[in-house]
């Protein structure tokens, strides 16, 4: 992962370094990238297996990888297809009601659509965002309104500043580059 500081204080993070500004982030005390400690098989299968099939008919239906999917999933919700979040967030993928309306998802609740909503709702922001993993992820979670008005960065909200690594973290651990 690579990131820098701007002037106004807000951290740019992306996967894609497109400027010399960026620097690689290293482990405390390391010289090089380590491999991400490897995520207990029976942890990471359980929910894995279980919406294996959905997550692979969303991957199937917008060309995203299913480790990306699974990724957000374990971010959004801990693999809970009842999960709300306290600003209403519903299901596996965490979407808000109006975006779920947007992307033809009637039960929020039901994880195939739920995946599909989310997986969806992703394609779009990567679109909208270059194909900056990054900051398509800290629109996920904040709002690509945020990120715009951040100039186009992660914006500088805890929260959104802790998931983005978290999800690229975890994408690192299912096989995602």
């Amino acid at each position: 992962m690579f990131i820098y500081t701007d002037s106004s204080g807000a951290q740019h993070v992306t996967n894609i370094p497109g400027d010399a500004r960026y620097q690689l982030v290293l482990p405390e005390g390391g010289t090089q990238p380590q491999a991400p400690a490897p995520v207990p098989a029976p942890q990471r299968e359980a929910g894995r297996e279980r919406y294996a099939l959905p997550v692979a008919q969303a991957a199937a239906d917008t060309g995203l990888p299913e480790g990306l999917l699974h990724a957000v999933i374990k971010a959004e919700s801990n693999y809970d297809a009842d999960a709300v979040s306290h600003k209403g967030a519903v299901g596996l993928m965490q979407l808000m009601p109006e975006t779920a309306r947007r992307f033809g998802v009637l039960d929020a609740r039901d994880p195939a659509a739920n995946v599909l909503g989310g997986a969806r709702y992703l394609k779009t922001l990567l679109a909208m965002f270059d194909a900056d993993l990054a900051l398509a992820l800290a629109a996920y979670n904040a709002g690509p309104a945020a990120v715009l008005r951040s100039g186009r960065a992660v914006p500088p909200y805890a929260e959104t500043q802790r998931y983005v690594p978290r999800v690229l973290d975890l994408y690192g651990r299912e096989g995602g580059h």
